[in-house]
């Protein structure tokens, strides 16, 4: 009711409700609406509207959707959290400067949220608000808790700040994710008959292998070249016939449509019955699959491809460093089935080397390396490994690629596609001017495309060919999936689907079942709408936990001094490079220094709840 009656303010609103009445009444006594001859309407220096917050301040969001939202400082909230109903008064001083705060909370949609204390006062622990002066008597300085705002009462106790183990549930909870340590839907492997292969084809007989990383323990994809008739077996595993579409099961996959990958273990989608087991490509055992047979011509193009549900065996398990090796030419010690294989693979090497090529024309090539945290057994940062894209990793991303465009070419007009919009011109005219203050003198050219190759040409005769790499990725949009193909600009591709995942991505599994049964959901929309929420969502789970490791070595280690680089268009801020890569640092001494500089920073203080890591620059 509130809602509807402020909204209506705006234009005048009159009424005879006794319940709208006594609320408007309450308001006129406040003087945020005035009355004449029984119209309400809403006082000028007055808005109202949802508050959005954002990293360090809120967006008032108008209720009226005609008005300008307007920022507020978290300082003015007066109580107020994310996505309250409130009333704020503007204010204006001399100087034209205009002041906004919260005056009165409407309706508050939050009774639970996520809490620590600091000096014997609540906060709330995402943007460090004052919720309450007065802590319960059995807590401590530093606890996290989820805190009841209206009754006051401590609903679940996570622990103490300064301990690294309940960093993931914290993580989790901001983002909305715990629900996954508690909800869980598991299958019966009697319930499927996996020795029925009358319906599937054979291949069997075929040497397919895995290649993953190391610690790998789901196995969506193997791939087998035949050399000999120039055909490319890409098999995927079958998730679409042990999830039926609309059981409990597929629902919770919905819901999670993505693995999460945290430091020191993976949160799947599936349960791991399915995920490591089942499903999964194990080596010398026979498993249902999803296979495209991809027949390739002398110039390594695509002349048709043929999809089949099938039975495969993956005969050995390989990690990205073994056949790194093999395609360098070191087999090490190999027994009769892997020389088999190690051949199949050196020649498709060949081949997809020549996809490549022929896919960067339109495509782009980035230098990028994955970090990977090592925790302790405390949860404590330990160490980082990383992880460039070498040969292994370019022969399964071109076999993946090639399968991905031929699914997309096999669904209807509406279908799921991962689509990748074209960077704006604004976009890429900034990226130009950014790139010239390092030194590298470029222009735009006649088309996107051509300006972002001559900057990455100009970039490899310079010391900074990763970090304009890094820079060219940000001026781009986020790629997100869709039922219209728009085309993928950073592959190059006109059109692109995911269909190699579906262990781990819900889109995957979505695709299996229409390019079987030929049919679109009429949710298609929806169902794209929220697993793209759904990535971006668990992304900034994932940074939220690791720079919150960062967070708790730095605290451990002031000063330290450390390698560092200004990387980013955002003042006075480095990331670390060397030995612990990948650190957010704020510097208290910052003097313009040009983007890309490297400095030695020293660590002064370090924030667990806030992630806020401070360094000073050595000079």
């Amino acid at each position: 009711m509130k809602k509807e009656v402020l909204k209506a303010l705006y234009d005048g609103f009159v009424t005879n409700d006794e319940e709208e009445l006594k609320f408007l009444n309450n308001l006129q006594k406040a003087e945020i609406v005035k009355e004449e001859n029984g119209e309400f309407t809403l006082n000028r220096k007055y808005k109202i509207g949802v508050l959005e917050f954002q990293k360090n301040f809120a967006i008032l969001k108008d209720i009226s959707n005609e008005h300008k939202n307007i920022k507020l400082e978290f300082e003015n909230l007066n109580g107020a959290l994310d996505d309250d109903l409130v009333i704020v008064k503007r204010s204006f001083n001399p100087r034209s400067q205009t002041k906004s705060k919260v005056v009165k909370i409407v309706n508050s949609s939050k009774t639970a949220v996520l809490t620590f204390i600091q000096e014997g006062k609540i906060y709330t622990l995402k943007e460090s608000l004052l919720l309450s002066n007065k802590k319960p008597e059995q807590l401590q300085e530093g606890d996290v808790f989820v805190f009841n705002n209206k009754s006051n009462e401590v609903l679940e106790f996570f622990g103490n700040i300064t301990d690294a183990t309940i960093d993931e549930k914290i993580s989790l909870y901001l983002y909305g994710e715990d629900y996954r340590l508690k909800t869980h839907v598991d299958i019966n492997p009697d319930d499927y008959d996996l020795k029925d292969f009358s319906k599937r084809v054979d291949l069997t007989h075929l040497p397919f292998s895995t290649i993953d990383p190391a610690s790998a323990k789901d196995h969506d994809d193997t791939i087998y070249y035949d050399a000999k008739n120039n055909e490319l077996y890409v098999a995927i595993a079958d998730v679409s016939y042990f999830v039926e579409q609309n059981s409990e099961l597929d629902k919770l996959a919905f819901q999670k449509s993505t693995s999460i990958y945290l430091p020191n273990k993976v949160l799947p989608m599936l349960p791991a019955s399915l995920s490591e087991e089942l499903c999964s490509l194990k080596e010398n055992v026979n498993r249902y699959a999803y296979v495209f047979k991809i027949k390739l011509n002398e110039k390594c193009e695509v002349e048709g491809s043929e999809l089949f549900e099938a039975v495969i065996q993956s005969r050995k398990k390989f990690s990205y460093g073994r056949i790194d090796r093999v395609l360098e030419g070191h087999f090490d010690q190999y027994s009769e089935i892997e020389k088999i294989i190690f051949d199949s693979l050196v020649s498709l090497y060949k081949v997809t080397q020549q996809t490549r090529a022929k896919r960067l024309e339109t495509g782009y090539d980035f230098r990028t390396i994955e970090y990977r945290q090592r925790l302790n057994h405390k949860g404590e940062l330990e160490s980082i490994s990383s992880e460039e894209s070498s040969s292994s990793h370019q022969l399964v991303e071109e076999c993946m690629l090639l399968a991905n465009i031929e699914a997309s070419k096999k669904v209807n007009t509406v279908g799921i596609y991962r689509v990748h919009e074209d960077p704006s011109f604004e976009a890429i005219s900034k990226l130009v001017d950014t790139v010239n203050t390092l030194g590298i003198k470029v222009k735009m050219q006649g088309n996107v495309h051509d300006t972002i190759v001559a900057i990455q040409e100009k970039a490899k005769r310079t010391l900074y060919a990763a970090e304009v790499d890094e820079l060219i990725i940000q001026s781009q949009v986020q790629a997100h999936y869709s039922s219209t193909n728009q085309g993928h600009f950073g592959l190059g591709f006109k059109s692109y689907s995911h269909f190699t995942s579906p262990i781990r991505r819900y889109a995957d599994l979505v695709l299996h079942r229409m390019l079987k049964t030929k049919q679109t959901p009429e949710e298609i929309d929806t169902i794209c709408d929220h697993i793209s929420n759904q990535q971006r969502k668990v992304d900034q789970l994932v940074w939220d936990l690791e720079d919150r490791k960062y967070a708790r070595w730095a605290a451990q280690n002031i000063g330290q001094e450390l390698k560092a680089k200004i990387n980013t268009t955002e003042p006075a801020r480095c990331i670390t490079y060397g030995e612990l890569p990948g650190m957010k640092i704020l510097i208290d001494n910052y003097k313009g220094q040009l983007l890309c500089t490297k400095i030695r920073v020293i660590l002064k203080s370090s924030n667990i709840i806030s992630k806020t890591i401070i360094g000073s620059i050595k000079y």
